[in-house]
């Protein structure tokens, strides 16, 4: 006679806290390290890249610093550290829309642009902006002139992207805060545009 069975596994959580034990015990692991991780994923949060893109809009000097030399103006505005080594700005124009994708697996700019979207981490996306990039961007909902050019750019461990957008006509006059409310994590991956009609404050 069969009897099914009643064996009982740990939940994801006690499985993870015993792993995590395991590896302090043995030294692998130092004191801290798993808080440390989420207390910098509570940082790297895309409103670091929309304040980015705003002062920029505003300042024009920080927008030289920031096509030159984007990791310095990141650090300019205290964002960097881990994951944020070499951060290149791509700058959009009336002619060009600018495009981040990862090939090989879901590296970003984390610490100006948040955690990666599922959609961005998925195989489907990875694989066909590079060949399709205009169907891709209908298909997420931007639909671009034909007379703009689309420029994916793939990044690496070593090099991360964030697209520079443009500002919207309407936002004159507008602070730099406002103006950092309409820009999302699309519109730094370069899959969307910032719009007006989102802005708070």
């Amino acid at each position: 006679m069969n009897h099914a069975s009643t064996t009982k596994f740990a939940s994801a959580e006690d499985q993870a806290r015993a792993l995590q034990e395991a590896l302090q015990a043995n030294g692998i692991m130092p004191e801290g390290y798993v808080e440390q991780w989420e207390e910098t994923f509570d940082h790297w949060v895309p409103e670091n890249g929309a304040r980015i893109v705003a002062r920029a809009w505003v300042d024009p000097a920080y927008r030289k610093l920031l096509i030159d030399d984007a990791t310095a103006a990141c650090r300019e505005l205290g964002y960097g550290g881990p994951e944020g080594g070499f951060i290149v700005a791509l700058e959009n124009t009336p002619q060009l829309q600018n495009v981040i994708v990862c090939t090989l697996c879901s590296c970003t700019a984390w610490p100006v642009l948040g955690l990666p979207p599922d959609w961005y981490k998925s195989f489907e996306y990875r694989s066909r902006v590079v060949r399709e990039a205009r169907q891709v961007l209908h298909e997420l909902g931007l639909d671009l002139p034909q007379d703009v050019q689309i420029r994916v750019w793939d990044t690496t461990a070593e090099t991360r992207y964030m697209v520079l957008p443009m500002r919207p006509s309407g936002t004159e006059g507008w602070s730099e805060a406002k103006l950092a409310s309409i820009v999302t994590k699309d519109c730094l991956i370069g899959v969307a545009l910032p719009r007006v009609e989102d802005a708070r404050g």
